[in-house]
C-alpha cells in the first residue's frame, strides 16, 4: 500500500513537471519578440500642422490599465492582487480616465499601461475606448506587453496579457516607430515580462524641422537599476544623433525613477523609500534640456497596500525631458 502511494506521488510530480516543461516550451516559441525599431502607422492622422511660437500643451499618465485604484495593491511591490477587482470598476476607473483626458484638452497625450485584451483588466480594448472617445487625435499605439498567460501570482495569476504604449496627438504626424529598449531579464523570467519600448512620432515643424515625441515607459523592478542603465544608456545617444539633426525633442512618460528637481521626502508617510525606486542619474542627457514636471503632485505610489493617506511612499516619476527653449 505504501509503495502504490509513493508511485502514485511520483506519478504526480512527474506530470506537474512535463505539464510545466510544456507550458515553458509554448511560452518560449511564442514569445513576443518584435525587432530593433518597427514602423507603425497612425490612425485618424490630423492635417492641423504645428508652427513655431504657438503654444501647445502635452499630457503623460501611466493609468496602470484601469485597474490600480485606491483599493487595489499589486504583487510586483509586495501585495497580493495582479488583476483589477471586478469588471465594473474596471469600466468605472476607465470612464474616470476618459474624463480626465477630455477635461485636460491637451494637443498630446502620452500614455502608458493600456490594454487590448488583458484578463487583469477583464478583457476590456482600453486603445479602442480611449481612441474612439477623443476621436479627434490620431492614434499610434505599441505593444510592449504580449503574453499569452503570465502565471504569478500562483493563486491568481495574471493571466494573458497584451497591453503597450498609446500616443494620442491633435498634429499631423509624418512618421511613427517603435524602438525596442535594450536590457532583459534572464530566460525564463523574460518570457513573462514588459518588453520595454518607445514610440517615436515625427511632428513636421514650419521651417522644415521636427518635434520628435517620445513616450516611453522604463522598466521597475529590476534589481539595482541595472536594465534601467542600459535604457537610459540608448536613450542618451538616440538624443544625440536628433540634436545632430537640429530637431526638438520632447522625451516624456513614465521614467521609473525619482525625477530631478523633485523630492519624495516631502509627501507624508509612514513607508521606507522603495527598493525599487531609484534615483534619476544626475549626467543624463545634455546639459541645455531642461525638466517639466510638477514636483508638488505625487504621480506613484507603493501598491504593496491599499492606498491609505499619509501611509503609502509617495514620488514623482512621470514628467518630461525638453529641448532648450530657444530651440522651441
Amino acid at each position: 500500500m505504501i509503495r502504490l502511494t509513493l508511485k502514485g506521488i511520483i506519478w504526480i510530480v512527474l506530470t506537474l513537471i512535463a505539464v510545466f516543461a510544456i507550458f515553458l516550451i509554448y511560452i518560449t516559441a511564442t514569445d513576443y519578440k518584435p525587432a530593433a525599431e518597427v514602423k507603425l502607422t497612425v490612425d485618424r492622422n490630423p492635417e492641423l500642422r504645428l508652427e513655431q511660437g504657438k503654444p501647445f500643451s502635452i499630457t503623460t499618465f501611466n493609468i496602470g490599465y484601469a485597474g490600480l485604484d485606491q483599493g487595489q495593491d499589486f504583487f510586483m511591490d509586495g501585495g497580493s492582487m495582479s488583476r483589477s477587482s471586478s469588471r465594473d470598476q474596471t469600466e468605472t476607473n476607465l470612464q474616470a480616465i476618459t474624463h480626465f483626458l477630455e477635461n485636460e484638452g491637451s494637443s498630446f497625450y502620452l500614455l502608458q499601461e493600456v490594454d487590448v485584451n488583458s484578463s487583469r483588466s477583464n478583457h476590456i480594448n482600453e486603445v479602442k475606448h480611449i481612441s474612439d472617445t477623443l476621436q479627434s487625435y490620431g492614434n499610434t499605439f505599441a505593444y510592449n506587453y504580449k503574453v499569452p498567460w503570465v502565471p504569478v501570482p500562483i493563486t491568481k495569476p495574471m493571466g494573458a496579457v497584451k497591453s503597450g504604449l498609446l500616443t494620442l496627438s491633435s498634429f499631423h504626424s509624418i512618421s511613427q516607430t517603435r524602438y525596442d529598449l535594450p536590457g532583459k531579464e534572464s530566460w525564463p523570467v523574460q518570457l513573462f515580462e514588459l518588453d520595454r519600448a518607445f514610440i517615436e512620432n515625427r511632428i513636421p515643424v514650419d521651417q522644415g524641422k521636427e518635434l520628435i515625441l517620445i513616450n516611453l515607459h522604463l522598466s521597475a523592478f529590476d534589481k539595482g537599476g541595472k536594465i534601467r542603465k542600459q535604457q537610459l544608456d540608448f536613450l542618451e545617444k538616440y538624443i544625440q544623433r536628433e540634436i545632430d539633426k537640429d530637431n526638438y525633442l520632447i522625451i516624456g512618460g513614465d521614467w521609473n525613477h525619482a525625477l530631478p528637481g523633485t523630492d519624495p521626502s516631502l509627501f507624508p508617510t509612514k513607508q521606507e523609500w522603495p527598493e525599487w525606486l531609484q534615483p534619476f542619474p544626475d549626467n543624463f542627457g545634455p546639459s541645455d534640456f531642461k525638466w517639466a514636471v510638477d514636483p508638488s503632485t505625487p504621480s506613484v505610489r507603493t501598491v504593496d497596500t491599499a492606498y491609505q493617506e499619509g501611509v503609502n511612499f509617495l514620488a514623482v516619476i512621470d514628467g518630461f525631458l525638453v529641448s532648450p527653449m530657444s530651440r522651441l
